[in-house]
């Protein structure tokens, strides 16, 4: 397992060892053993999957207080483009992203630790996303930022005219907003 340090502490990328030959290829996309190792102590108890097309935009989500989550995500299938936002209160990284292509050729996984904001946008016809969470989802505790917010300026790397949106997501708070409420 190769560990990619982004610009944003804690905020990683996970590449796994993949073997291929004939037949095809096996990787082990999570060890316990092995991030503790690595000294990444997570404890996962929920896996979520979804399905989208091409355009899809998902986020910026989270989930507040004691119902906090880390992940581990990946793409199964297809290409993602995946962000993560840091709203954790003392870090000075406050309010930058990171952007990172997930797809079923490159293996990546990105590990966001509690306090992001998370989201993706499907740059394939179709794609399969998954991910581990540390903490159980509550509806009490969702949260989000727009995914459009301009102090942010996320290339989502889609069309305007393409991007599909659930009317949830367009109802997020700015960033600004979100962090004057606090």
């Amino acid at each position: 397992m190769n560990i990619i340090s982004t610009s944003i502490p804690d905020l990683l990328i996970i590449e796994p060892q993949v073997f291929t030959d004939t037949r095809g290829y096996f990787v082990e996309t999570y060890s316990q053993v092995k991030f503790a190792d690595k000294n990444l102590n997570y404890s996962f108890v929920q896996d979520n999957q979804s399905f989208s097309q091409y355009g899809t935009i998902r986020g910026l989500h989270f989930q507040t207080g004691e119902s906090a989550q880390a992940k581990l995500v990946r793409a199964v299938s297809g290409i993602v483009l995946d962000v993560a936002v840091d709203l954790r209160p003392n870090s000075p990284t406050r309010g930058q992203y990171i952007a990172v292509e997930l797809s079923d050729k490159n293996f990546r996984q990105l590990l966001i630790p509690r306090g992001f904001a998370h989201g993706f946008a499907v740059l394939s016809e179709t794609a399969i996303f998954a991910y581990k969470c540390d903490n159980n989802y509550h509806k009490d505790a969702e949260g989000g930022i727009i995914f459009s917010d301009s102090t942010l300026n996320i290339d989502w790397q889609i069309p305007k005219d393409k991007q599909i949106v659930a009317d949830k997501d367009l109802q997020w708070p700015s960033l600004e907003e979100y962090l004057r409420k606090l």
